[in-house]
């Protein structure tokens, strides 16, 4: 809930974001059997009664899409402005707050003579203007002040921009501030740059604008691959790159800065964090005497051990590593693959049992 931004974190306590009221207003009108105590204390008490073995579990479920898909097929035949609307009444009081003066709290600020309300986007909900696309007005859900503050400033020009001769932009859009490179031309998008996170548009000059609308950049070329490395900021925060491959750097003003050994530093750093460091082999023990196959002695991360298929076995630390037997190898191989619930393929286990009725009759015939 917190990484979609629905709830925040305060003093050990979830306190619900604009975009989780959206969602739960959403449920509370078009699926509110589901969200009521009742289902769940119901649905508890079913699922109690499955594991006693009182009620098939196929006949719960099968009773629980029918009567939940049924209601999706009735809120798929509604009209997105019936949605909007039934969403925009039930959340007035935390949206759109009484004012001080009495005025309307729908009211446009940038017309004042449309009313706010809510929008879908391709990235969610946001606020905008009816008298849209004469008033272009947006407001993002939530936000810090300064950036309901810039919201309602509008558009701000912060200046040309030397490299290609056109005007930076400052915006804020339904999802958040950025900034705009011209305003586009011939089917093509201006290019836009989202503020990194904790950068308040108020504190954006010229200078930090340019910069920012460059990025990505060239770091320079790497010594070893003499491939580039690239720095910018992307959804995920600030990173390096080189040869697709990513490593986030902990401020975003690092990125407009960083030079080239600080930039192999990182990328190397987050080659042996990234992922487990392979495993050391030790030896090989040949191939298993019943199953075929390698078995090999690998030192881990979590000490040696001894590998067969996809079973590790670790080794224990009274035993050598370097002088383990095949024999010992093997026991310790089954029992973990006894233990995890990898037995031995069927035939093979009825394979051993022939062998001993063979030997048993061999040996009553030379008797």
């Amino acid at each position: 809930m917190q990484d979609r931004d629905y709830v925040r974190l305060d003093k050990k306590r979830f306190v619900p974001e604009d975009k989780g009221r959206v969602v739960t207003a959403f449920l509370i009108n078009f699926f509110q059997r589901y969200v009521e105590y009742d289902f769940t204390a119901s649905l508890e008490e079913e699922l109690d009664d499955i594991t006693s073995a009182k009620i098939d579990w196929k006949e719960v479920l099968r009773r629980f899409w029918k009567e939940f898909s049924a209601a999706v097929d009735d809120t798929r035949e509604l009209r997105i402005g019936e949605v909007l609307d039934a969403l925009n009444d039930f959340l007035a009081p935390s949206l759109f707050p009484p004012k001080e003066d009495g005025s309307n709290p729908r009211a446009c600020p940038n017309c004042g003579n449309g009313e706010l309300s809510l929008r879908l986007g391709k990235f969610g909900a946001f606020l905008g203007c009816s008298n849209y696309p004469e008033c272009k007005f947006t407001r993002q859900l939530g936000g810090t002040e300064k950036e309901q503050k810039a919201q309602m400033e509008g558009d701000r020009e912060m200046g040309v921009d030397p490299a290609t001769g056109e005007t930076i932009w400052l915006k804020v859009g339904p999802y958040g501030p950025y900034l705009q490179l011209g305003q586009g031309g011939n089917g093509e998008k201006p290019k836009r740059v989202s503020l990194p996170k904790g950068l308040e548009p108020n504190d954006v000059d010229l200078d930090l604008a340019i910069r920012l609308i460059a990025l990505p950049r060239e770091v320079g070329k790497h010594p070893e691959t003499g491939s580039p490395i690239t720095a910018g900021i992307r959804r995920y925060g600030p990173f390096v790159e080189h040869e697709k491959k990513y490593a986030n750097l902990p401020d975003w003003r690092e990125v407009l800065d960083i030079g080239l050994n600080r930039a192999v530093t990182v990328i190397a750093e987050a080659k042996t964090r990234g992922g487990r460091p392979q495993p050391k082999a030790l030896k090989s023990l040949g191939e298993h005497p019943e199953e075929g196959g390698e078995i090999q002695v690998l030192d881990g991360r979590y000490g040696p051990y001894v590998k067969h298929g996809k079973v590790n076995a670790t080794i224990p630390k009274d035993v050598d590593p370097q002088s383990i037997s095949v024999e010992e190898a093997v026991r310790l191989i089954a029992e973990r693959a006894a233990k995890s619930g990898k037995k031995k393929p069927a035939a093979k286990k009825k394979a051993a049992p022939k062998k001993k009725k063979a030997a048993a009759k061999s040996k009553a015939g030379d008797e």
